[in-house]
């Protein structure tokens, strides 16, 4: 009997191609902060939690939450663009 599957090394790596880190602000104080909420269960519960501390602890100046259409793939390229307009900070956050 023949495997007509065929192996798949998950250690021999992928891409080795390093994409460079947005510069990171020293505070979030008067800043506008995107979470990006990924349409798991109970992400847009955790994301009003982290809004409300973000607003209260860091005294960031507004709090934008936009939902994705479905979990297993990315943002929209429109929705991207739509919260790089209007953030300074973004993070692209999961639920459960």
């Amino acid at each position: 009997m023949t495997n007509d599957l065929p192996f798949i090394d998950p250690t021999a790596g992928g891409c080795k191609a390093k994409i460079a880190l947005a510069p990171r602000p020293i505070d979030l104080a008067g800043k506008v902060v995107g979470l990006l909420d990924n349409t798991k269960e109970q992400a847009d519960v955790i994301l009003e939690t982290v809004a409300d501390a973000l607003r209260s602890r860091y005294a960031v100046a507004k709090v934008i939450i936009r939902r994705k259409e479905f979990f297993s793939k990315p943002a929209a390229e429109a929705l991207i663009n739509e919260m790089a307009q209007e953030v300074q900070v973004a993070v692209a956050a999961l639920g459960g």
